[in-house]
């Protein structure tokens, strides 16, 4: 069997990018069977959606109050004894509606490699080194604004597997809940001019250029703590045609 290399990948994800191109049509969420993103042929849903009973889910979903969600939780590098090791980071954003308005007191959790690109995960054998001092998880509650807010390191990248010298770009991982847990949305924030941008087959399954852009922070010096942390801006739209990109299964 012959090894499929980056050169392959990027050849399917250019014609995929032309085909796009020649359509003329907006494509602004992630293709589900996108080819170049090899699992994403197996996993992808290949049925209809079946209607189901949104209160019955949800005697069977986790429950959580305000009240259970601790401050202290949106900063993930006073989680242990020491000081993890990386950049120190501000990531701080807005959640709005399709028409600008705050979505206040809404659940928002992270998670993201730590800055060697490893998990704290017992399926990643990544060969680099756990950082003792970081679990690379956090959540909090957007404000009345809202707003969210966290500290955290900046991820590094890391080996993927999908094919031969396969990375994916610096990430993390965001999960907002409304107001029932049925009502999960999954996406992921990347950070500006990462040069494996054009060779991942999950970034570009958002084959619209202007909807990827969506998904990357902006690094913002007013935010940035001097003698402390770089800073960083990302804000998420849940609805209408500026929405951000949405995983819809599970990506790395």
């Amino acid at each position: 069997m012959t090894e499929t290399t980056q050169a392959d990948v990027s050849a399917e994800m250019a014609a995929i990018a032309d085909d796009f191109a020649a359509a003329g049509r907006p494509e602004t969420q992630p293709r589900l069977d996108y080819a170049p993103y090899r699992s994403s042929l197996l996993r992808h849903p290949t049925k209809a959606p079946q209607p189901a009973d949104p209160e019955g889910i949800e005697l069977w979903a986790p429950v959580f109050g305000h009240q259970d969600v601790d401050p202290l939780e949106a900063d993930l590098t006073i989680q242990h004894r020491g000081e993890p090791v990386g950049e120190r980071m501000l990531v701080t954003g807005r959640v709005l509606d399709g028409d600008g308005r705050p979505v206040r007191h809404q659940l928002v959790e992270i998670w993201q490699a730590n800055a060697g690109g490893r998990y704290l995960h017992q399926r990643d054998q990544h060969p680099a080194a756990l950082d003792p001092n970081f679990s690379g998880v956090g959540r909090c509650l957007t404000d009345g604004d809202g707003v969210y807010a966290f500290t955290t390191i900046r991820p590094g990248p890391y080996p993927w597997r999908n094919h031969r010298n396969a990375w994916r770009p610096a990430h993390i991982h965001f999960s907002l809940f409304g107001t029932e847990f049925t009502q999960r949305m999954i996406t992921q924030m990347y950070f500006p001019n990462d040069p494996l941008f054009a060779l991942d087959p999950i970034y570009q399954s958002i084959v619209d250029p202007a909807a990827r852009e969506r998904l990357v922070a902006t690094y913002d010096h007013d935010l940035t703590s001097p003698e402390w942390a770089t800073g960083y801006r990302w804000d998420i739209v849940l609805t209408g045609s500026h929405r951000t990109p949405l995983d819809e299964g599970d990506d790395a």
